[in-house]
């Protein structure tokens, strides 16, 4: 050793890492639960693995793990196209495309001026500020080559802020107490036939996608494989509660894990200028919610909740305790999710284009 240099930190033993990594998530995903914040499951795992790697821990899930999980991901979100969607997306396609695109062109100049004005480095800006498919938007970062650790912190900053002004507003216009999560069932009765086609489907969709080697592909192939299968009633996508919850662990503690402390630090050093592109990415929609509420004569907290920039889980319920048009407001939630995915890349691609070279 050096003369002068500090001796080298003491590394537990990987199974102490794991004992405490998997008791630190428990105890976190508690208390997010008990507050009733979103994306818990997702969350929890993420902050005790950045307490964990930032705290001279070592231990990661291995990529298999890391590819498995992406695959389930990509299930969750082929279940959610369903045909009463499409029907609504049908009935209403020309102003719910104007509306997806405007909120999506409002991010990406907030992302962009992030990116132009070094915020945040690369493209991170981009896909941080993209407005929902949060878990997706993450997972796809790091496939293109942006920060994922800073786009996680952006993206699931910007749910809890969202969820937390929706509540808000639908409390202030209607009764929603009502409108708590159900009961989560961690082992319920399963369609075991449909189980055993969705695990296929992430295992063969998921493989399909590394062998491609299209970005994100472990993802997106059983994704985009799902949402015609499930959506045209050829199967029925069936995923337990106690498997979703592996595989978001499995993505928070992959994605928390990268954390250093160089990277926490800079994450809150930029906190003020996430927040307000937050805050003003939340005002912009309230303001297409009362252009639509004008002009289209759609009920306010309807309108408000269908452009609601993220957090569509939160949305549905307090859509559904609401009395509102939750059928506009879902499809107008998955029209987004679905563009966002398909123009992520492309937006990404665009933008870098467009950046100054970084300072030699």
């Amino acid at each position: 050793m050096d003369e002068g240099s500090e001796p080298p930190a003491r590394v537990l033993p990987p199974s102490v890492q794991w004992a405490a990594l998997v008791a630190g998530t428990v105890a976190l995903v508690a208390v997010l639960e008990w507050a009733a914040l979103p994306a818990a499951l997702l969350l929890g795992p993420m902050i005790a693995a950045i307490l964990l790697s930032t705290n001279g821990g070592t231990v990661r899930p291995p990529p298999i793990a890391f590819l498995a999980a992406q695959a389930v991901v990509g299930c969750l979100v082929a279940r959610s196209i369903t045909p009463s969607i499409l029907v609504s997306f049908l009935d209403d396609w020309p102003l719910l495309l104007a509306v997806v695109l405007t909120t999506l062109a409002a991010s990406s100049l907030l992302g962009f001026l992030m990116s132009r004005w070094r915020v945040l480095p690369g493209t991170t800006g981009v896909w941080g500020s993209t407005p929902g498919a949060a878990s997706a938007m993450v997972i796809m970062a790091g496939a293109f080559g942006a920060d994922a650790r800073l786009v996680a912190f952006m993206q699931y900053l910007r749910v809890v802020c969202v969820a937390g002004a929706a509540a808000l507003i639908a409390g202030l216009m209607v009764d929603t107490s009502g409108a708590a999560p159900p009961a989560v069932v961690w082992f319920p009765p399963l369609d075991l036939l449909a189980l055993g086609e969705t695990l296929a489907l992430a295992a063969v969709g998921g493989f399909v996608g590394v062998k491609l080697r299209v970005p994100a592909g472990s993802m997106l192939v059983p994704l985009v494989a799902g949402a015609v299968l499930h959506g045209t009633g050829l199967m029925a996508i069936e995923l337990p509660p106690a498997l979703l919850a592996l595989a978001y662990a499995i993505v928070g503690w992959r994605i928390g894990g990268a954390f250093t402390r160089q990277a926490l630090r800079h994450a809150f050093r930029a906190l003020p200028q996430i927040l307000g592109s937050i805050l003003l990415l939340i005002a912009f929609c309230g303001g297409l919610a009362w252009l639509l509420a004008h002009f289209v004569g759609i009920d306010p907290l309807t309108a408000y909740l269908a452009t609601s920039p993220g957090g569509m889980d939160t949305v549905a319920i307090i859509a559904a305790a609401s009395h509102v048009d939750l059928s506009f407001v879902m499809a107008l939630q998955t029209l987004r999710f679905l563009i966002v995915l398909l123009l992520g890349p492309a937006l990404s691609r665009l933008v870098s284009r467009r950046l100054p070279p970084p300072p030699p």
